[in-house]
């Protein structure tokens, strides 16, 4: 049982440390998930991030529920998506009571605007560190590139981009000959 309550801390912890969604969360969970615990392999924990992208549903819960399935199983799944939105259930229930009340003070928005300028800050290192491990030759700088150019530039749904990269990931390493990195 108390590994059980170590999943729903650590993701409380999570939850309750993120502010600006999934991809802001991403230096948090590689930390406490990979770093402190040894609980899933950087590149694992990518491949949830991929997935839980393309999924229904908030990347955040997703990958706790990837990771919570991979430690205990489904009860495990449970018991880690619990813990990251417990905290924001708690803290929306508090805004909620007293949104009125503080809505247009410009201190708050001011905070807010402060928040934002960090969630950035937040989402860039993420973005560094998967650039390192995901980025390792040309031919990942040709994918990426032309990943970006495809998200920036045209409607194509996110899944399809994971789906194709995925299968031009494949292709290459089937062509290359390795199964290796």
């Amino acid at each position: 049982m108390s590994e059980y309550i170590q999943l729903f801390i650590v993701f409380a912890k999570v939850g309750v440390m993120t502010f600006g969604g999934g991809y802001a969360m991403l230096p948090i969970l590689r930390r406490e998930i990979v770093e402190k615990r040894s609980w899933a392999e950087e590149d694992e924990l990518l491949d949830y991030f991929a997935i839980g992208q393309c999924t229904p549903g908030i990347i955040a819960v997703n990958t706790a529920t990837f990771i919570g399935c991979k430690r205990k199983g489904v009860l495990g799944g449970i018991v880690a998506t619990l813990g990251v939105v417990f905290p924001s259930v708690v803290i929306i229930m508090i805004i909620a009571a007293f949104l009125q009340s503080f809505a247009d003070n410009q201190t708050i928005k001011y905070a807010f605007c402060g928040i934002r300028v960090c969630v950035c800050v937040l989402i860039f290192d993420a973005v560094s560190k998967l650039w390192k491990k995901a980025v390792v030759d040309r031919p990942t700088l040709l994918l990426f590139c032309a990943v970006l150019l495809l998200s920036l530039f045209t409607s194509l749904p996110v899944v399809l981009l994971v789906i194709l990269s995925g299968i031009a990931g494949a292709v290459y390493k089937s062509v290359k000959g390795g199964g290796g990195k």
